[in-house]
């Protein structure tokens, strides 16, 4: 679990925050003289996990929303370093540049080799200008394009990370072809002949979310997001007000529960308690044991299967019946 005083803290997390500092007061003081306050403590950490729960589990979607974006998250390199091994990263589109808002590599995942591609954020401003606060241009989802093909190539598996409030829509980006590049990875990740599994780690922001999402399984994150708009933009639009954006993200269903729901997803990944910032190793094993039991539901699968049972998924949302 982080320590209290590496924030910043979302206002509902502060009653626990405030526990948290308290224990931590108290063991320093016991630390420097000698005060027994054991008994203390343990009653101090048992109201703090029993108040996280309650807190965690009645989060509204906004509260949600905040979460996904929240600055300690765990970014997809944080997860990859603690999931995969024997990783060997691969950079550039052979077209224009490496962006840096996509990371791709060969790796193993207990063992069996996997190829990793995912959208990173920054942790800072120097790095999340670096990074372009995840929004990836066309040249970072042709560089994800190009592993995805890569690993078809070989016949790896292919996993994805999402965490994106969606894809550059910078002038330069839309002059490069941003929409063809989404376009084609649509079409081409329908038709991998290679198993695949998406994880929406924190924000699923539109076409660049979807761009690493058609795959065999999606799962998310417990406090993740996954929307056509953010709800500031959808609030602008159908209020000219992007501060109604709390009011949005509870009309837009964009949450974890309500993606499953929908059947846009195939699971949740829950996270450890106060959420995946709190515990990046915690949320790290969840997400492992999910590919695992995934990769094993689909890895024998052969690629005309694989195609059809996709085509059938994505084909089948957003059916609906009349009735008269």
């Amino acid at each position: 679990m982080a320590e209290p005083s590496k924030g910043p803290w979302l206002d509902f997390e502060r009653p626990i925050v405030d526990l948290e500092e308290q224990i931590r007061s108290l063991e320093e003081s016991a630390s420097t003289g000698g005060v027994d306050v054991q008994d203390e403590v343990a009653h101090l950490r048992d109201k703090a996990a029993r108040l996280s729960r309650e807190i965690f589990s009645g989060l509204t979607p906004w509260q949600r929303v905040q979460l996904a974006r929240h600055a300690r998250r765990p970014t997809t390199l944080d997860l990859v370093d603690r999931i995969f091994t024997e990783q060997v990263p691969l950079h550039g589109d052979r077209q224009f540049r490496d962006d840096a808002a996509i990371e791709g590599m060969l790796a193993r995942l207990d063992g069996h080799p996997v190829l990793v591609v995912g959208h990173q954020k920054g942790r800072d401003t120097r790095s999340n200008l670096r990074r372009n606060f995840g929004m990836a241009h066309p040249e970072g989802y042709r560089k994800a394009l190009r592993l995805m093909e890569l690993a078809e190539r070989f016949g790896r598996p292919v996993v994805t990370f999402i965490d994106t409030p969606g894809a550059y829509p910078g002038l330069g980006a839309e002059e490069r072809g941003q929409a063809e590049a989404i376009a084609r990875n649509l079409r081409e990740m329908a038709d991998l002949a290679v198993p695949s599994i998406a994880v929406v780690t924190g924000e699923g922001g539109s076409g660049g979310a979807l761009a690493l999402g058609v795959t065999d399984r999606v799962y998310m994150l417990e406090n993740a997001v996954y929307s056509v708009i953010s709800p500031e933009g959808c609030a602008a639009i159908l209020w000219r007000d992007a501060s109604k954006g709390p009011e949005a993200a509870k009309a837009m269903r964009l949450t974890a529960d309500d993606a499953l729901k929908l059947g846009l997803i195939d699971g949740i990944v829950r996270e450890p308690t106060g959420g995946a910032h709190r515990d990046h190793a915690g949320c790290a094993h969840a997400i492992k044991a999910q590919l695992l039991d995934g990769l094993a539901e689909i890895g024998d699968q052969d690629p005309d299967t694989l195609r059809d049972a996709r085509l059938s998924k994505y084909l089948a949302m957003g059916e609906w019946s009349e009735r008269h």
